[in-house]
C-alpha cells in the first residue's frame, strides 16, 4: 500500500515538473543578441547552439558578409557577419579585429538543413513576449526575414529575425561574389 501511495505521490510531483517546465518555456520566447550595434530577437525554436568566436578560415571570393568557415563539432560551419549581412555593408577589416571577448557565433537549429552560424557582438539573453509594448513593421528596405519590430518597456527596438527565412532567402544561399 505504502507503494503505491509513493508512485502516485512521484507521478503527481512530475506532472507539476512537467507543468512548470512547459510553462517556462512557452515564456522565453527569443534569444536575444546585439550585432552591429543593433539588437535582434531569434525565435528560440529555431536558434541552435552557442560557440565562442574561434578558428575560422577566410574563404575567397565570397560576399562581404560571408566570414569563411569553422569547424564546430566536428563539422565545418559557414561563417556569416550578422551585422554585415542584414545591413548589406562591406567588410571594413578583418572580422579577427571587431571580435571581443563577448562575440559568439550562433548556429541556425539543424532542423532548418543549413550548416551556417551568425557572429553576434554579444547575447543578451532570453526574452519573452510580455517584455514588449509595442509591435511595428520593418522598414521598407529590412530584408524579407526581418518579420518586424518589437519595443520594450525602455523604448528600445528589437528586429525579430525569422531564421527559417533566413536560410531560404537567395541572397544568403548565395555567397559566391
Amino acid at each position: 500500500m505504502a507503494n503505491r501511495q509513493s508512485l502516485k505521490e512521484l507521478q503527481e510531483r512530475l506532472a507539476q515538473r512537467l507543468s512548470a517546465a512547459r510553462a517556462e518555456a512557452a515564456t522565453a520566447s527569443w534569444l536575444a543578441v546585439e550585432a552591429g550595434g543593433q539588437r535582434y530577437l531569434f525565435p528560440l525554436v529555431q536558434a541552435g547552439e552557442i560557440f565562442p568566436w574561434g578558428g575560422v578560415r577566410p574563404v575567397p571570393y565570397t560576399k562581404p558578409w560571408y566570414l569563411g568557415v569553422a569547424a564546430l563539432r566536428g563539422g565545418l560551419q559557414g561563417v556569416v557577419d550578422l551585422a554585415l549581412l542584414v545591413k548589406g555593408g562591406a567588410r571594413s577589416g578583418p572580422a579577427a579585429e571587431r571580435v571581443t571577448s563577448e562575440s559568439r557565433l550562433v548556429s541556425l537549429h539543424g532542423a532548418l538543413g543549413i550548416n551556417a552560424v551568425l557572429l553576434i557582438d554579444r547575447l543578451l539573453g532570453l526574452r519573452q513576449p510580455s517584455g514588449f509594448a509595442a509591435v511595428a513593421d520593418p522598414e521598407d528596405d529590412a530584408p524579407a526575414y526581418v518579420t518586424r519590430v518589437l519595443t520594450d518597456s525602455q523604448g528600445l527596438a528589437w528586429s525579430e529575425l525569422d531564421l527559417q527565412a533566413l536560410a531560404s532567402d537567395p541572397e544568403f544561399l548565395s555567397i559566391a561574389t
